[in-house]
């Protein structure tokens, strides 16, 4: 910064807020940090009590906050963002359409480790909609050194980007409905209008349903059957826990899926179970799922319609943000659960 008198600062850039205030009515900003004065602001400056203000140096070396946060914007932006023109030194990111935020939280640390450089994002794995504010940045002086921005852009040029919103595809899915006291109808089906509801509002397209007895080889057998007939993801209801008729888990193995996890450090949904028959996703779905509002079908869902491939690891890492408070209103996802610090 550069401290000039302001009546030779015309045509110079403003380092700093400048406020107003008038006593009893209000406190307003009256030159903004970054204005190009002009002649006209020499008396207003003055009226103000001002007879020397800083100005930035317009060295080679040196690049704008807004310059700056343009550039931090557009490297660290993969597909499905956009970003805003710059507001006060911030640029903010959005997307571009309904999906699931990724972020690869060791470069997101690494980035804002960069003396000055400022990023901040909603959590990864969140589900966002076209519009939303993702993520914000910005630079904390008025110019940042231009070697500083070189670092960023080498931070963000792997081939990963280190955000990006990744779109819901549209999976045929089979919901097979467990339970001998649901198959002889002594009571009603509860579940599946839950799981639909839920499957749609990803664009799922349902190609059947089916409900059984507690007959593992009559679950494996439908299992195979949906697969064969198409069915890009499998839901299994009911069954799931350790009562001896509940034999749901037993029809899964039986297909020959390979199980990630029979149990999830998630409350409520500790009894799912997670398994792939080839590329085809199937999940079996605790009781909880028909009576809580969000469980960990919440969690898992989405990134199962991004095509992830869900790991051990992945299910694990629900630990940690893995209890539901059970607001009395409730606020998911703009709440802690499911926000594991493992990204």
């Amino acid at each position: 910064m550069q401290k000039v008198p302001v009546t030779e600062a015309v045509g110079m850039v403003l380092c700093h807020d400048i406020t107003r205030i008038i006593p009893g009515s209000k406190k307003e900003r009256a030159f903004r940090k970054g204005q190009i004065l002009t002649n006209d602001d020499v008396p207003k400056l003055r009226d103000l009590g001002k007879e020397h203000i800083y100005v930035w140096e317009n060295l080679d070396n040196l690049v704008h906050e807004d310059e700056a946060a343009l550039l931090l914007a557009r490297i660290a932006a993969g597909p499905g963002l956009y970003w805003d023109e710059p507001n006060q030194g911030k640029v903010s990111l959005r997307a571009s359409y309904d999906g699931m935020l990724k972020v690869r939280g060791d470069r997101l640390n690494q980035l804002n480790c960069l003396d000055g450089v400022v990023l901040a994002t909603v959590h990864n794995n969140r589900v966002v909609s076209k519009g939303q504010l993702v993520a914000g940045t910005r630079v904390i002086p008025l110019a940042i050194p231009r070697e500083i921005l070189n670092e960023a852009e080498a931070n963000c040029s792997e081939s990963e980007p280190l955000l990006s919103v990744k779109p819901f595809l549209p999976l045929s899915v089979g919901v097979i409905t467990t339970g001998s006291e649901v198959f002889y109808g002594r009571i009603k089906d509860g579940f599946t209008s839950v799981v639909r509801k839920k499957v749609k509002a990803f664009g799922a397209k349902l190609c059947g349903h089916e409900i059984l007895p507690d007959d593992p080889n009559r679950i494996t057998t439908e299992i195979l059957s949906m697969v064969d007939k198409g069915a890009e993801m499998v839901i299994l209801t009911g069954g799931m826990s350790v009562d001896p008729d509940d034999v749901t888990p037993t029809g899964i193995r039986a297909t020959g899926a390979d199980v990630v996890s029979y149990g999830a450090p998630v409350l409520p949904g500790s009894m799912f179970m997670l398994a792939y028959l080839g590329e085809v996703p199937i999940c079996g779905l605790p009781g909880c799922v028909m009576f809580n509002k969000t469980t960990v079908f919440d969690l898992v869902l989405p990134r199962i319609f991004t095509g992830e491939r869900l790991t051990k690891s992945d299910i694990v890492a629900l630990g940690q943000g893995g209890l539901c408070e059970e607001c009395e209103t409730c606020r998911y996802p703009a709440c802690a659960f499911g926000k594991s610090t493992e990204i």
